[in-house]
């Protein structure tokens, strides 16, 4: 029988990244699916499907499976994860690979229980589920299995992750709907409220990443943006200043704040002295936001510093799992009870 290693999952909003046994990460593909309209007939998955957001016609639909960290339509997050486990397992039907998935900490039972379930469909013999945060810990190397206290946000596009552990648990912890998409709305409102400027999704995100920035800039660079004037309803060219997106940007980034602020506060004292101490450590895409380590340490006053390789930090946590199961089975979890 074809030998096939196991796999360890990052099911983002926004990419999905895939960890091989022995081999680290191999997939790093947009968690996009495009499909007709009227047959839901699927045209395109991952990249091919992402370079039609904003450029499909009327009859064809380019979308994300998942919102906030969870499946919101069942038979495309089948579909998308059924062709990107094919894609790295190939044609062999029979190597049915076990894999870790990182999971939300706000995903209940069912929610679970239904990835568990997609997962079935595309191939796993057996999946394990690992909260984000733990994984995300684990990716960066935290010494979050000691007593002392460890405290990690990790931004995805649709959600955040906020969790203080110690001794290899969650003890307190929130996640909220804050991320990188809604830095990307808070721009595109912006823009349609200042210069009457629609863009898009895609568009903004690059302006998030051009000019973005969470703490008032130093020097007022601009960038070109285009999009479409809505008085006269024709292309429009505007040149937007790093000012004006920190001004767009300023709301969600206190939003995140207060987040990070209320775990803390629920934080036992000892523990939440550890935080002060030690410091936040930020992970996942959304982290990368220019400034944004040192606006929440403006606000609370509390060291907070952004992880060597954010992006890929679950995907990386998820793999030392799977590199030695027996060592990390306590982490494990199915939704219903701890494994083994």
């Amino acid at each position: 029988m074809a030998q096939v290693s196991d796999l360890g999952i990052d099911l983002g909003t926004s990419n999905v990244l895939i960890y091989m046994k022995g081999k680290g990460i191999v997939l790093n593909e947009p968690a996009v699916v495009a499909i007709e309209r009227q047959s839901k007939h699927v045209l395109a998955v991952g990249t091919d499907a992402y370079r039609m957001i904003g450029r499909t016609p009327g009859n064809v639909l380019a979308v994300r499976p998942l919102r906030q960290g969870a499946s919101s339509d069942f038979e495309l997050t089948n579909t998308m994860l059924r062709y990107f486990v094919g894609h790295v397992i190939g044609k062999r039907f029979f190597a049915r690979p076990r894999v870790v998935m990182s999971v939300p900490t706000g995903v209940n039972d069912a929610e679970k229980h239904n990835l568990v379930r997609i997962m079935l469909d595309a191939g796993a013999k057996h999946t394990h589920l690992l909260e984000r945060p733990i994984a995300a810990a684990i990716g960066v190397g935290l010494p979050f299995q000691e007593a002392y206290g460890t405290m990690i946000v990790d931004m995805s596009a649709g959600v955040t992750d906020i969790a203080v552990l110690s001794m290899g648990e969650v003890v307190s912890a929130s996640c909220v709907a804050i991320g990188g998409d809604h830095f990307d709305d808070a721009i595109i409102r912006y823009l349609r409220k200042k210069h009457n400027l629609l863009i898009g999704e895609r568009t903004a995100e690059q302006i998030k990443i051009n000019v973005g920035s969470a703490v008032p800039p130093i020097s007022d660079v601009g960038t070109d943006v285009t999009g479409r004037n809505l008085l006269s309803g024709l292309p429009k060219t505007q040149t937007i200043m790093k000012s004006e997106i920190y001004e767009a940007l300023k709301d969600p980034v206190a939003d995140l704040v207060d987040a990070i602020q209320a775990v803390i506060e629920r934080t036992p004292p000892q523990l939440a002295s550890d935080i002060f101490d030690e410091g936040i450590v930020l992970t996942g895409g959304a982290a990368a936001l220019s400034g944004l380590s040192e606006a929440i340490y403006r606000a609370l006053r509390v060291p907070c510093g952004v992880a060597d390789d954010p992006q890929n930090c679950i995907a990386l946590g998820c793999g030392k799992v799977l590199e030695d199961l027996s060592h990390h089975k306590h982490l494990l979890n199915d939704g219903h009870r701890r494994f083994f």
